[in-house]
Order: structure tokens, then sequence, then C-alpha cells
């Protein structure tokens, strides 16, 4: 069977407008796709897209494409600077790879968590923290105290490595930690400061949408609550973005909905994915 193995990032569509106040009722949200290794996978492609994350997106109210693109970072920043809103979110080894494209540099340490759910170790910025401040009453209780955060991964940053490295201090803050199977502290969930970026080492979609009985998928109401919560957080974000396709018909070519997906949970543990 194919392991968990994750890289996600998502984003607004790339396409600019002058920037308004109201919100854009018709987000739609790029998906960056993964490398096809795993051999029982390659024969329906290269590249593919989980639909846990498809659903994730879906679920708070949006469309997803899968763009051809490898500026988002770039766009994100300059798009901020000039008055348009981009957000980007990566989780797992999204998190790691907005680390590597803030600093230019493979900061990871090993920090084994796989196959473990964790309540978060909240940070004193929550309370300041554009992902947060908002947050309904009892939900950082829950993240705090319950086993609704889960990990799958075998690579970090450290916690130390956060706090000696200035160009992550700069542009992060961190909103949580936790402790790996050695003891080891790592960041877990941070935001940008001063951009619409967002990152967990965690996989808050797993909660709804990722069922094999090998692995600790936490399903449990408050679980269920907190992975909604982070789904409609960020597709609010972009809600903010006024960027469109010039066309109706340039929007409709590029959304997912002209891939199907592909039944792969009797080899692999997820249930279905786009490929391409």
């Amino acid at each position: 069977m194919v392991p968990l193995s994750w890289l996600l990032l998502f984003f607004g569509p790339l396409l600019t407008c002058p920037a308004v106040t109201e919100l854009n009722t018709r987000p739609i949200i790029g998906i960056v796709v993964q490398q096809v290794t795993d051999k029982e996978l390659l024969p329906f492609g290269n590249t593919f897209i989980a639909d846990t994350y498809v659903k994730f997106l879906e679920s708070a109210g949006c469309r997803v494409l899968c763009p051809d693109c490898q500026i988002f970072y770039k766009l994100a920043i300059e798009s901020t600077a000039s008055g348009h809103y981009f957000p980007i979110w990566g989780t797992c080894m999204g998190f790691q790879l907005l680390t590597a494209l803030t600093t230019g540099m493979d900061l990871l340490s090993s920090t084994p968590s796989y196959n473990v759910s964790l309540p978060l170790n909240l940070t004193s910025h929550v309370s300041s923290s554009k992902m947060f401040r908002n947050a309904p009453p009892g939900l950082l209780q829950v993240l705090s105290q319950e086993q609704v955060t889960a990990n799958f991964h075998h690579f970090g940053i450290t916690a130390q490595t956060f706090k000696t490295n200035e160009k992550l201090n700069n542009f992060y803050r961190v909103l949580s930690t936790n402790r790996d199977e050695n003891g080891v502290e790592f960041v877990s969930t941070m935001e940008a400061r001063n951009y619409p970026i967002y990152g967990v080492q965690w996989h808050p979609e797993v909660n709804r949408f990722q069922w094999s009985s090998d692995y600790a998928f936490p399903h449990s109401p408050s679980a269920v609550w907190i992975s909604q919560y982070f789904a409609d957080f960020f597709v609010n974000e972009a809600r903010k973005s006024q960027n469109h396709f010039e066309s109706v018909e340039e929007e409709e070519a590029a959304l997912i909905y002209n891939w199907t997906p592909k039944y792969i949970a009797n080899i692999s543990t997820y249930e279905q994915a786009y490929f391409f």
C-alpha cells in the first residue's frame, strides 16, 4: 500500500485586478500538484492531487483548479505590496516548502511524528493572530487539549532552528509547537507577519476525508469541527482576493471538474486522486 506523503500549497487565482473592498463570493483556489513517486500510482499519471484537499476546500464554498505555476510565493509577496490580496496555505511538506522559499535554505531536521494526533502547544501570538483571533469559543481549548491534529511527517523545523534564523523570525510568527517522539520541539503552526501566508505541519483535512483504518485519523466531533474551521478560514481569506480569470471560458477550462478522480483506496491510503 502506498504510504502517506503530502505536499500541499494552495492559493488564489493568478490574474490581478484593482484592489476593492467587497468580498469575492466566487473564490477559486489553486492546489499545487505532487509528483507521483509510487510505482502503484504511475500508471495513472506523473503528477496528482489527492481528492482530500479538493473536498477540504470545496466544503467551505470555493472551486478548485490545478495551476501550472511555480511562482506563487513571489506573486503573493508582489501582490500584497501592490495592494492586492493573494493568500497561500501550506500543509506538511507545503509548510516546509514555505520555510525554504522564505529563507532560500533547507532548514529541515529529523522530527519524527508519524501517524500520531496531538494537541497543539499554543503560543502567546495566538490571540493577536489572523488565524485565531476570531476563533469561536472553545476552539482554542479543543486544539490545546484534544488529540485533533494529525501528524504524518519525519522532518520539520525545530523551535531552536526557527529562533536562530533571522529570516524566519522576521517573516513568520509561531502560533504553535509540538514535540516529536524523541522530545524535540518543532514548529507546528505559523503565519506570516505581513502577508496572508499560513502554514501547518499537521493535516486538518484528514479529520473529515481520510478513512484508512491503518492510520490514526481523528474523527471525533471536535476533530471534524476544527477541520471545518480551517477550511472556512482559508476560503474566507480567498474571498478577500478579487483576482479573476479574463473570461468565463478560461475559468471553466482551468477548473478541476475537467478531470475525473480515480479510485485508489485499494492501493493507497487516499480514497481518490486526480492525476495529470
